[in-house]
């Protein structure tokens, strides 16, 4: 019996083991397969020019993935221009082509209720007081979304009244922060950043004040951040460092990294009490040898390939990205949740995403 995705968001996200989630995951993705096929020429071109057919499909890891970067490289949409409510772009420095993401109003709800059924595993359901590690102008722009302003818009339904740490020059707002504090006092906080911008902007000013003899009491938050540490790459420290010097800093000790990106927002994988990055019922991770598109084993490295339940707007529903990770295991996390768990190792070389994009373009000729 198919499963609709209003179905699939009645079950805990975490509860399915690998064969119930197979089953589910296999027949969603080949009815997106199916409905992008028909609604967008393009990918209807990719599906042709390898010979694709959905329907013999007996297992998810066979449906073709895209390049994540075909997204900087082509207008790829399974909706009309009118029924577009929402763009989201990735994040690329000045002069770089961002991926640009077309959302529908179902797309866009169905991302939301996914990621709030996901980070409620982690936070509980309750609405909490915010702390916003960012600056205001960020989200000015709602028809528009960057990676960053997407990021928070979608982070900060878990929050009540909220707050801007930083003002719009990057600084740390201290009087505004200590008065929400004192406001919040004795209840949880709910706190939300990007990994590099909390090191270079909240961290170390922290620090900064703590040998002038101010300091905050954050014992009592949640803190949840993603996107890596992107050009500070050469500052970067491991999670275990991250971690213990924010707690030294300012009492900070509920910590959960997430991996995710705007081309497949809502799908996002979060980190366990454990250390591990968690994939959801809505979606999930397949390592890939760079060689030869191959599975991985468990315990080996390579290419991380992203599928989702969720986009219906846009053919983005399996994609390959330029990241390198490896599978932990499945369904036997210590911490009690089912299906895959992994690690990320970060960005590949320049050379090797060339040669990964040189090699799957050379599946088309």
């Amino acid at each position: 019996m198919k499963m609709t995705f209003e179905e699939l968001l009645e079950i805990q996200p975490y509860s399915l083991n690998k064969e119930q989630k197979k089953r589910i995951l296999t027949q969603r993705l080949v009815e997106l397969t199916q409905l992008h096929r028909e609604h967008c020429s393009e990918y209807a071109q990719i599906l042709d020019s390898i010979s694709f057919d959905e329907n013999k499909i007996q297992n998810y890891e066979e449906i073709p993935f895209l390049p994540v970067r075909l997204f900087k490289e082509l207008s790829l949409k399974s909706v009309l221009d009118e029924d577009i409510v929402k763009t989201m772009t990735s994040s690329g420095t000045s002069g770089q082509a961002v991926s640009k993401i077309y959302l529908d109003k179902r797309t866009s709800s169905n991302q939301q209720k996914a990621m709030v059924k996901i980070v409620n595993e982690f936070t509980g359901s309750s609405r909490m007081p915010m702390i916003i590690l960012d600056c205001p102008s960020v989200v000015k722009n709602r028809a528009m979304f960057s990676a960053r302003g997407a990021g928070i818009l979608g982070f900060s339904i878990f929050g009540a009244k909220k707050i801007y740490a930083l003002d719009d020059e990057m600084k740390l707002d201290v009087d505004g922060l200590k008065e929400f504090l004192e406001k919040y006092n004795g209840q949880r906080i709910f706190m939300f950043g990007f990994t590099f911008m909390i090191w270079q902007h909240f961290y170390k000013e922290l620090e900064r004040l703590k040998k002038e003899g101010v300091t905050f009491d954050l014992s009592n938050a949640v803190l949840i951040h993603g996107g890596g540490w992107k050009k500070l790459v050469s500052e970067a420290v491991s999670p275990e460092e991250f971690h213990q010097r924010l707690k030294n800093v300012c009492g900070l000790d509920h910590i959960h990294d997430y991996y995710g990106m705007v081309e497949q927002t809502g799908c996002i994988y979060m980190q366990c009490e454990c250390g591990h990055l968690h994939a959801s019922i809505f979606s999930d991770v397949i390592m890939r040898r760079p060689e030869d598109f191959n599975v991985c084993d468990i315990g080996e490295k390579g290419i991380i390939q992203v599928v989702s339940t969720i986009p219906e707007s846009y053919p983005g529903h399996s994609l390959i990205t330029e990241d390198e990770g490896v599978l932990l295991g499945e369904d036997d996390c210590p911490c009690g949740r089912k299906g895959k768990y992994f690690k990320i190792y970060g960005r590949l070389k320049n050379a090797e995403i060339r040669g990964c994009s040189d090699t799957y373009a050379a599946k088309f000729n």
